[in-house]
């Protein structure tokens, strides 16, 4: 017997040198995963940032936790939120979750 007739098949059997279609795919998951993932989260982040920075005295405001207030000081970090008569929270500016239009807090009550 031949020892090239049984090495030979197995010489066949290797993989060829990995191509350019080899990298094809990962760059390709790369860029979906920006497109649905990443880009969406910057342009929420860069929303809530523009909301924070428009907050002023007077709005009214629900934080992440759902307390429910109105705005009576802002400072560089913490913003002052008065939930009832005469009770008020600091929480942090990150805190708050969304401006409720005005009114909304007296006509819940």
């Amino acid at each position: 017997m031949n020892p090239m007739a049984i090495l030979l098949p197995v010489a066949q059997a290797a993989p060829a040198s990995p191509g350019m279609g080899t990298f094809l795919l990962p760059i390709a998951l790369i860029a979906v995963m920006y497109f649905l993932m990443i880009r969406p989260q910057m342009k929420r982040q860069k929303e809530h940032k523009a909301m924070l920075e428009k907050i002023s005295k007077g709005d009214e405001v629900l934080t992440n936790g759902g307390i429910a207030g109105v705005v009576t000081d802002i400072g560089d970090n913490f913003i002052t939120v008065e939930v009832a008569d005469n009770v008020r929270i600091r929480v942090q500016k990150g805190a708050i979750g969304n401006v409720l239009p005005k009114g909304t807090l007296k006509s819940a009550a």
